[in-house]
């Protein structure tokens, strides 16, 4: 099992924002490895620290996480070690400052900031059955890598530092600042040659398949993200993220509330007073139900486990079935002499009895 990440950072789950940047500031100081050098085991706790903040400093980030857990992010590249020093460094070292100490990675030490590449968007239309058994989409993505025969050299403006150092005079005295270059954009490098089909950051469009595992129980609205397969930078930076919005299609017959399905079957009135057996669309085949005799319309068959599975594995929703007698609108005179007949008969007279539920009773049910 995953391990939580309010547990990772010590916090709880009402913890303010600045709570949980204070508590991720001193897991990152206890567990930096400048701090541990060769120490793998702080190192794994330095980016499980670093992976709980993204989720959790986020605020939709962190919503997803506090309603389905780590399944929110399942088949989009993140979790499970996904993030690497580079995007740790690259994406929260503001936190620390700009006089850490002798901490490389954050603000004042020595470590080259890395340029990240800008990310990509994507819509993947979902069935409902894709959407209730998980599914794997091949998608055909256009996006920038580094030009083959691109080669790059130590920019001279900040001399492969990726950042310049100003010094101004205060009323207090000098002051020291530091900011990306300007020239390389904090890469470090500059652009030594580059082929033709290259753009000016060395740079040149493709396009590539790309394998997504959406996993089952995602929602209309809901973003997966896979790391790495954005469009690159130049240099040593690295490669921005393919940001996938998920879009669920309509279906024919069903109706998805929740993880909950609905389903309107519209049955005669024969098949009312008789009772009959119907074949019916889930998303997992077609399944077969009996109507008992003497149905009443509005009736509500619940057929457990046959809707969507919840995003962090705890169990499925239901199918619910809602029963409508149809009443025919154009009778012969044999059929209407025969329910002329049957108005005065006390069989046809309607007599609820205390087992029958009202419609306030019905939805109060549904919902229970």
């Amino acid at each position: 099992m995953k391990e939580d990440f309010y547990d990772i950072l010590g916090v709880s789950k009402n913890a303010t924002d600045a709570e949980i940047k204070k508590a991720y500031r001193k897991k990152a100081i206890e567990y930096h490895p400048d701090k541990n050098p060769g120490d793998k085991t702080a190192e794994e706790k330095f980016k499980k620290a670093a992976e709980a903040y993204e989720v959790l400093s986020d605020s939709d980030k962190k919503a997803r996480y506090d309603q389905y857990g780590h399944q929110a992010f399942e088949g989009g590249g993140f979790g499970g070690g996904g993030m690497n020093m580079d995007d740790i460094f690259s994406q929260f070292g503001d936190i620390f400052g700009g006089g850490f100490g002798g901490f490389s990675g954050f603000g004042g030490g020595g470590r080259q900031r890395r340029a990240k590449g800008s990310n990509l968007r994507i819509r993947v239309k979902l069935t409902l059955e894709e959407i209730a058994n998980g599914v794997e989409k091949k998608i055909k993505v256009k996006r920038k890598i580094q030009a083959p025969g691109t080669t790059y050299k130590t920019c001279s403006t900040c001399n492969g530092a990726g950042q310049v150092t100003r010094i101004t005079n205060t009323i207090l005295g000098r002051m020291q600042t530091s900011s990306p270059c300007p020239a390389c954009g904090g890469a470090g490098q500059a652009i030594d040659h580059r082929p033709a089909d290259a753009d000016a950051q060395g740079l040149k469009a493709i396009e590539e398949t790309v394998s997504i595992k959406i996993p089952a129980g995602v929602e209309d609205g809901m973003q997966l993200k896979v790391a790495g397969k954005g469009n690159e930078a130049s240099g040593n930076g690295i490669a921005g993220d393919l940001l996938v919005a998920i879009e669920e299609q309509e279906h024919p017959e069903l109706q998805r509330e929740g993880n909950n399905l609905h389903y309107d079957l519209y049955i005669s009135f024969s098949e009312a007073v008789l009772g009959a057996s119907r074949e019916i669309d889930t998303v997992s085949g077609k399944v077969r139900i009996k109507i008992e005799d003497g149905v009443q319309s509005g009736k509500i068959l619940r057929l457990r486990g046959k809707g969507i599975p919840s995003l962090n594995g705890y169990g499925k929703g239901d199918l619910l079935v809602h029963v409508n007698v149809w009443t025919p609108k154009a009778l012969n005179k044999e059929q209407r002499e025969f329910f002329e007949k049957m108005a005065k008969d006390d069989h046809f007279r309607p007599s609820p009895d205390s087992g029958d539920k009202s419609f306030f009773e019905k939805v109060k049910d549904m919902f229970s």
